[in-house]
Parts: C-alpha cells; structure tokens; sequence
C-alpha cells in the first residue's frame, strides 16, 4: 500500500522494483498481493498497454481508517480501549505520544 501511495499509481513491476531494494522477494508475490488487496477494495486497476496499472480507491486517511478499524475488530475484539492500554503496558509510547492522545480526548469531548 506504502508504495502505490507514495507512486499515485503503479504496475506490479513497480512495486516489485521498489520493494527489492529492500529485500528479497518474489514477483508472483507481489503480483498477488495486490491482486488481494485489489479484491479487498483496497485497489483500483485498469489497463494500460499489457499491463494493468493500480491506485488506492480511496484516500489514504479512509483506507487507515478502514485497516484501523479492521485489526481492533479482528485482534480486540472491537475495544480501542484494549488496544490503547496493550500499547501502554508495552511501553511503546513516549511522553510525547501520550501527551498527544490525552489532546485529543481533550478535543473529542
């Protein structure tokens, strides 16, 4: 998703380029992915020449919303509060962090 964000718009072969250069992977992996992803609403694609070219259906901040959403679902059974308090416990936020989701609470009230 990363990558078709920071493109607008790319081939499978655009995908697979920019994510060798991070690490190993097989193109037919990448090819399904995105078909996955395309099946999943996540992707738009049309074809262009003989190969199809993919772009987010919707904006970034919706389909975060959409994944966000989907994993409290899916791994807290629906509690942002769960998941909020796991990351708390793991210490995997900073003063800064906390200071910024206590804002907006504040603002959400």
């Amino acid at each position: 998703m990363k990558i078709v964000w920071e493109m607008k718009s790319a081939t499978v072969r655009d995908v697979y380029e920019k994510m060798r250069e991070r690490r190993r992977i097989a193109y037919t992996t990448v090819m399904t992915m995105m078909k996955i992803m395309e099946s999943k609403g996540l992707f738009e694609k049309s074809l262009k020449g003989r190969a199809f070219v993919y772009q987010p259906a919707d904006p970034k901040s919706k389909t975060l919303q959409k994944m966000v959403m989907e994993f409290v679902n899916r791994v807290f059974n629906g509690s942002a509060e769960a998941l909020v308090v796991q990351l708390v416990h793991d210490r995997r936020l900073s003063t800064e962090e906390l200071d910024k989701i206590r804002q907006s609470i504040e603002e959400e009230k």
